[in-house]
């Protein structure tokens, strides 16, 4: 339950090991607080209290209801979920590496156990102090309100985790107590990806209706304020947060989604940060060097940049034809021309991104390109090349349409090279550019594509595969379209080795189980995997605080503690 689509879509009770990337290559140009083998340390200015910041905003959320199918995009959680709804673990720094460590919502580690009929149970103590912004206490009645949420509603992003669970003892108001009918080795994403929602506010209403415009309830370090569409988000300090309280009085999000804009909007002061995808005009300007910016780049990503395939529609439908496509592309040129001057010039190997590192395999690696297996394979699957040298079989054609988000110069260019190689191959592949909205909101919900190019984010530091290629996420009318495996991924085996996964408490056999299912997912390419998508943190002089990208939680995880350099 947590991967998040347009983050450009997992708990443990170990820590885990991340690979970093090199990026020695842009950080030697850079006005950077970088490290060169790890996490960029945090920049640290004195911040006074008072005043007002403005942020660039890369993309605006379709909606606010968080465990709905319309909260894809990971910008709202960055903006608005995360500032304000209250979590049982968040991700923080422990020895250089990214974990789950518990919030201050819980008093101390919630209990986990397994009892011998199998079944989990996990007690949350409800930290004494943590109210909602109305003052009402936080009580074990919004656990169970949330978990019946999304376990039992229609249109949910991912039921992953809630879906075992058989009861909640909320008698207690202080303790939560939650029964799963299974060991689940991933119970630290509960009520820490989405959050708690208030029931007390909440319980016997219409939740999509009251939440998804936005909400004036908190249980985090800011309140929404306002929502202007198509324009800004405005966030003010929660006087009542039981935490500590945010330096600024006042931020506010400007949506920026095209690139260019938003770097003239920086440098003329108008925001004074930004989050950008790195975009090859960028990237330049960052090399280049921005008067009164600093420049933070982080290659440690959650963030997997793919070739989505709709398993369930032609040409796609054939497990030959998506290895063929498979054996269409030069994957690394195509990371090399995007990210060559980060250093990253490989292509990613698994679905596992560098920060659940030791669960991931590299049997990707085995597709490079090579038209001669792309001629044995389509040949051996009925298909011919006709007169315009483009496959074709029983009067169709090896023909589709890729969905990319508009306005994304990166993509452009990579649907471009793209286009360019599978043609060669005797693909023919048109572009349809889309908006988020309709892209998470619709389209891949409701399976109205053959393929797509976007990212998704790791929420959490756990690998959890089985939310995008298990068959029960299969959004469907029947599940009111639940789940995120827009692929409509089936794969004989596949659906076994990742419940393994997720719920094999043993740590060795659950990295064997995902190496398995790794191997299994490569041999059936029902998606494929590009690159890992760098994080970029700018800011100007005018920016004050610890300000240090969080590859999980993004970089506005610690906005409280932003202000105005002192």
């Amino acid at each position: 339950m947590s991967k998040s689509p347009l983050r450009t879509a997992v708990p443990s009770s170990r820590r885990v090991l991340v690979a970093a990337l090199a990026v020695s290559a842009l950080v030697g140009s850079l006005t950077a607080c970088t490290t060169s083998n790890s996490t960029p340390a945090p920049s640290d200015v004195a911040v006074v209290d008072g005043g007002e910041l403005v942020i660039g905003a890369e993309q605006e959320p379709d909606c606010a209801d968080w465990i709905a199918t319309c909260a894809g995009s990971i910008w709202g959680s960055y903006i608005m979920q995360t500032p304000t709804l209250p979590s049982v673990f968040q991700t923080r720094q422990v020895d250089d590496e990214w974990v789950p460590v518990p919030s201050d919502l819980v008093t101390g580690e919630p209990v986990a156990e397994v009892a011998d009929d199998g079944t989990q149970t996990i007690t949350y103590s409800i930290n004494p102090d943590a109210v909602w912004s109305d003052g009402e206490p936080i009580t074990s009645a919004d656990f169970e309100y949330t978990a019946l949420q999304v376990r039992d509603g229609d249109d949910i992003f991912d039921k992953t985790g809630y879906d075992r669970i058989s009861s909640i003892d909320a008698s207690d108001p202080q303790t939560a107590v939650i029964t799963l009918s299974s060991a689940y080795a991933g119970w630290r994403t509960l009520f820490s990806v989405y959050g708690l929602m208030p029931a007390h506010l909440l319980q016997g209403k219409d939740r999509s209706a009251l939440m998804s415009d936005g909400y004036d309830f908190s249980g985090g370090p800011w309140k929404i304020e306002k929502w202007t569409r198509s324009t800004s988000v405005t966030l003010v300090p929660n006087e009542n947060y039981w935490g500590q309280k945010p330096h600024l009085d006042k931020v506010t999000f400007l949506f920026l989604p095209d690139t260019t804009a938003a770097f003239q909007a920086l440098k003329s002061g108008q925001v004074s940060a930004l989050y950008p995808s790195p975009q090859l005009d960028a990237l330049t300007q960052i090399e280049a060097g921005l008067p009164g910016i600093t420049s933070q780049v982080d290659a440690r990503s959650g963030n997997l940049e793919a070739i989505w395939l709709n398993n369930a529609v032609a040409p796609f439908d054939s497990v030959a034809v998506r290895q063929a496509l498979a054996y269409s592309i030069d994957r690394d040129a195509i990371v090399k021309r995007l990210f060559g001057s980060l250093g990253i010039d490989k292509a990613q190997q698994s679905f596992n991104t560098p920060m659940v590192a030791p669960f991931a395999a590299d049997d990707f690696s085995a597709y490079t390109l090579d038209l001669d297996k792309v001629d044995e394979l389509m040949t051996s699957d009925g298909w011919a090349k006709n007169a315009d040298g483009v496959w074709a079989k029983d009067g169709e054609t090896a023909t589709f349409s890729i969905k990319t988000l508009a306005g994304n110069k990166r993509r452009d260019l990579t649907v471009q090279v793209l286009q360019s190689q599978l043609a060669d191959a005797g693909f023919e592949m048109t572009i349809d550019q889309v908006t988020p909205a309709d892209l998470f909101g619709t389209i891949a919900p409701q399976g109205d594509f053959q393929a797509g190019l976007w990212a998704l984010v790791d929420t959490f530091p756990d690998p959890t595969l089985s939310s995008t290629f298990s068959s029960v996420n299969i959004p469907s009318e029947a599940n009111g379209f639940s789940g995120i495996n827009f692929y409509r991924t089936s794969i004989p085996g596949l659906d076994d080795l990742l419940g393994q996964v997720d719920s094999e408490l043993d740590q060795d056999a659950r990295v064997a189980a995902s190496h398995d299912a790794d191997a299994l997912i490569a041999e059936n390419v029902p998606s494929l995997p590009l690159d890992t998508v760098p994080n970029v943190l700018l800011w100007s002089d005018k920016v004050g605080g610890p300000l240090q990208i969080n590859p999980v939680e993004g970089p506005f995880w610690n906005l409280a503690e932003w202000g105005l350099a002192g």
